[in-house]
């Protein structure tokens, strides 16, 4: 009898022995496992990020790839900026005055017009030098006066300046009497430039000449 409860103790202790040692064994191992893995995340992070990098530098290659060679216009209508480009040089930066955003509704509430700048994609379809300025509905609205019969009646010179680019839809790139406003948003929707830099948009520009306003 006592033999066998020495058999059976031998053997539990044994195993209690080779538990222990298997213990001792992960807890050694279980540092350099945690450090590999920590090592495996961070390769597998620096292999995403350059992945992530050479994505972002083809993507600016195509897009460079797509802008314009020839010479194109960047209009900021938030901060009121223009820039004139050929390809990717920097021909012209220019504070310009953009659409002020106001509502004008006309009595009896027929029309409504909201003075924006359009944003898009444009090109020049006009260009006008010593530009006389067709009055529509909403100037003689808003100055409270009746809207007239005769196209003549509508005609104002000397209110756009030197030079006009015309856009579309009765938009224009234009100049202005009021400068020290420049770097404002107080326009119907039309773009007002300073002289200067509108005579240097004109020379630069042709029929057909790329024009983005964001």
């Amino acid at each position: 009898m006592n033999k066998k409860k020495t058999a059976r103790a031998l053997v539990l202790l044994l195993a209690a022995v080779l538990v222990a040692v298997e213990a001792v064994a992960i807890i050694v191992a279980w540092p350099k496992q945690a450090a590999e893995a920590a090592a495996g995340a961070e390769t597998n992070d620096q292999k995403a990020a350059a992945r992530l990098d050479a994505e972002t530098a083809a993507l600016r290659k195509r897009i460079g790839a797509l802008a314009p060679k020839a010479a194109h216009i960047i209009i900021d209508s938030a901060r009121n900026t223009l820039t004139l480009k050929t390809g990717k040089e920097v021909r012209l930066q220019a504070v310009v005055s953009c659409g002020s955003g106001s509502i004008l509704e006309e009595p009896g509430g027929k029309r409504t017009w909201i003075f924006d700048t359009p944003r898009g994609e444009f090109q020049v379809k006009s260009k006008v030098v010593d530009p006389t300025w067709v009055k529509p509905d909403w100037a003689f609205i808003e100055e409270g006066k009746e809207i007239p019969k005769k196209q003549e009646e509508r005609l104002e010179a000397g209110v756009l300046g030197d030079y006009a680019l015309g856009f579309g839809d009765g938009y224009f790139i234009h100049g202005t009497l009021y400068s020290r406003l420049l770097g404002r948003s107080v326009t119907h929707g039309c773009v007002r430039v300073g002289d200067k830099d509108l005579k240097a948009i004109f020379q630069a520009a042709s029929i057909g000449t790329r024009i983005y306003i964001y």
